[in-house]
């Protein structure tokens, strides 16, 4: 499996659409196995997209997310968990040892790592 972050300065970035960097796991019977380094090239969320799920990314754990962009990665197959903040290290330690269920790395202002509601004025 391969599990991936964006970051910054070693910690999950806060806007996943403007993120530079992508930090790509391998998970092998539920250790890390290798991590890569990615740039990310496109802004647009559909290219944002086909470029993360193109590296073979099933999880993508980052912070806040546009609603756009994490519709077209769930539509290709990505499962995001968004609303994370917090090291690398630690959230990938985590995310292994299936600790990362709990609240500790939820943004600050975020209600829970359930499904957001968004409200449209019509």
């Amino acid at each position: 499996m391969k599990v991936a972050l964006p970051h910054w300065q070693g910690r999950v970035s806060p806007v996943l659409d403007v993120a530079g960097k992508l930090l790509v796991i391998e998970v092998e019977r539920g250790k890390e196995a290798s991590r890569i380094e990615r740039k990310l090239l496109f802004q647009d969320p559909f290219s944002r997209a086909r470029e993360i799920s193109g590296l073979g990314v099933e999880v993508l754990i980052c912070g806040a997310v546009s609603w756009p962009l994490e519709m077209a990665l769930s539509s290709a197959g990505v499962v995001v968990i968004p609303h994370t903040c917090g090291p690398i290290d630690e959230i990938v330690r985590a995310f292994l040892s299936g600790g990362f269920t709990d609240d500790s790395f939820l943004m600050p202002g975020c209600c829970g790592r359930g499904r957001r509601f968004r409200h449209r004025r019509g």
